[in-house]
């Protein structure tokens, strides 16, 4: 059984990775939603934060061992909000011009490509990336191997 994991085996060994030009720590306040009180007892209401407003309800008042309301305490920090874990900030793409305005900001900005996008402009669009040295957060996606096709 060999101890390497799958994932080394679809790298393309040409790319070059760009790194992010000032790599902070990102620490992320709080990673979960905040939910709609009763939201998980009654199908009727989505799980979108919506502020409690009745006179007498718990969560309004902050009794303790209930939701959590959100508050500018949990902002993050300035200097490292919007980003990802990997010190990108990231922006979409839906052609191969939007790509070029990441010319100049390849080390803040990853593009990541937009949903709609077929597989044949995906791929012009991961090529033209690799040529001005931007990062693709999605390059691998609606891509399949040759001998699949």
């Amino acid at each position: 059984v060999s101890t390497q994991s799958t994932w080394g085996l679809f790298r393309s060994p040409s790319i070059k990775m760009v790194a992010p030009i000032n790599k902070r720590e990102v620490v992320k306040k709080r990673t979960l939603k905040f939910t709609r009180h009763q939201s998980d007892r009654l199908k009727r209401l989505e799980t979108g934060w919506r502020r409690p407003r009745g006179i007498d309800n718990r969560v309004r008042r902050k009794c303790p061992d209930l939701y959590k309301l959100p508050g500018i305490g949990y902002r993050n920090n300035k200097k490292t909000r919007y980003m990802s874990k990997d010190g990108f900030k990231h922006f979409l793409v839906s052609n191969l011009k939007e790509l070029e305005v990441l010319l100049m900001h390849n080390h803040t900005y990853a593009a990541t490509i937009a949903h709609n996008i077929s597989s044949k402009n995906r791929k012009a669009i991961v090529e033209r990336a690799q040529q001005l040295n931007i990062k693709i957060t999605n390059a691998n996606a609606r891509l399949r191997s040759e001998e699949n096709a």
